[in-house]
């Protein structure tokens, strides 16, 4: 089949290498805002530079296109799409720059007018960014030749002068963060039945990258980096940090430490040696997330309990201690057998030694088998005598009964 990286943007970096040496970043604590490093000094390029095959790669539910299909557009057609990046269409903003609502033509992904056409996330670079051309142009690499379900889909770039753009599909739901975190009215909890829903599709994603002919890592798994779309279905985004896995026998790459706080894998932290599991402890962490509520780091909480996996890890595999950190805007909708299989599993992902933790691949597999424990739940109660209290109680068990709002 060959390899399947190769062509890539050339690499001229119009932003000089950081010299700090401080790159985990804390996660962020409000909104949608994405927190990056500084970077490592290694060009986006560098990571395909293999020779490239004239075949597509396939990988678990997936392909690696030969050739990138992205659409070039020019600033001009950028500004127009969003009305001239007008405060009012702007959708976030992080370490990168600011994130607007777009509007392109559905069939030929050519600028519109503002409201017609379809939707799209247009990133625009903030020209202060350090490390913004590398990631960038790792973004472009990687997600421009990535075609999975559980991928954000990157519909095209901009490379004018010093501007520096990316355009995604919309996402109409955000991000898992926001649901998770925001406690405001217009954004309601999300139910068991989709935080597993959710927590199978970002799997599926990583495990993808995984077991692709040359492997992926993800590198910055987190909660505000998975996307949701109009049906609750998880994508994960931003790329700007992904590395191609180790070869020649190797059982990891060495790089310097990037990622975000409370997420990152401790073999990274010590020593910089980056591996295949050390996306796998980053999913641990999100799914422990997704069970109690609580963010992975957060110093608002008493001394002892900012950091989320140290303090729940002894609660994990006990069933009475369990339910004392399971999220309380989800109690009655998930079974003892369910909860506990779940929390077993973050335990195994979060293991301190990457050799122990389950590949992306097992990780599905399981939670997989804890969606088919909650099945004969949910037609029991589909069957039950209707009424205002049970149809309450099954409007929170199924999703599709259960219009959650952005």
């Amino acid at each position: 089949m060959g390899n399947c990286f190769g062509s890539e943007l050339p690499a001229p970096d119009p932003n000089p290498s950081s010299t700090n040496p401080s790159n985990l970043t804390r996660p962020s604590t409000a909104g949608t805002s994405r927190s990056y490093s500084n970077g490592d000094g290694v060009s986006g390029a560098s990571q395909f530079s293999a020779a490239l095959s004239d075949d597509t790669c396939q990988g678990v539910g997936g392909d690696i296109l030969a050739i990138s299909n992205l659409k070039i557009y020019s600033y001009s057609d950028l500004r127009s799409a969003t009305g001239g990046f007008k405060s009012n269409t702007v959708l976030g903003v992080g370490g990168f720059g600011t994130v607007y609502k777009g509007w392109v033509d559905e069939k030929t992904l050519a600028p519109c007018k503002p409201g017609t056409g379809i939707l799209v996330a247009i990133k625009k670079l903030n020209h202060e960014s350090i490390q913004g051309f590398a990631e960038w142009q790792s973004e472009v690499n990687f997600l421009g030749r990535l075609s999975h379900p559980n991928l954000v889909k990157l519909l095209g770039y901009c490379w004018e002068d010093k501007e520096l753009l990316l355009v995604y599909e919309f996402m109409q739901k955000g991000s898992l963060e926001n649901h998770l975190f925001r406690r405001i009215g217009a954004v309601e909890p999300l139910s068991w039945d989709l935080r597993l829903k959710i927590s199978i599709g970002a799997a599926r994603g990583l495990a993808f990258l995984h077991t692709s002919e040359k492997q992926i890592i993800y590198r910055d798994f987190k909660a505000s980096n998975i996307l949701l779309d109009g049906s609750y279905n998880a994508k994960i985004s931003d790329f700007g940090l992904a590395k191609l896995g180790p070869s020649g026998g190797d059982s990891h790459v060495t790089t310097r430490v990037m990622g975000t706080y409370g997420y990152a894998a401790p073999e990274y932290i010590a020593t910089g040696h980056l591996y295949v599991k050390s996306d796998v402890y980053g999913f641990g962490v999100v799914l422990l997330e997704m069970l109690t509520g609580l963010r992975a780091l957060d110093t608002t909480r008493p001394s002892n309990r900012h950091n989320l996996v140290e303090w729940v890890k002894p609660f994990l595999s006990q069933k009475r201690r369990l339910k004392t950190i399971m999220d309380a805007r989800i109690q009655g909708q998930y079974s003892t057998k369910a909860s506990l299989a779940a929390a077993q599993l973050s335990l195994r992902c979060l293991e301190n030694e990457q050799k122990k933790r389950p590949s992306m691949k097992e990780v599905v597999e399981v939670l997989e088998q804890i969606a088919a424990f909650e099945k004969p739940k949910q037609l029991a109660t589909k069957s039950a005598p209707s009424s205002a209290s049970s149809s309450r109680h099954r409007s929170q068990l199924s999703p599709r009964s259960h219009p959650h709002q952005k």
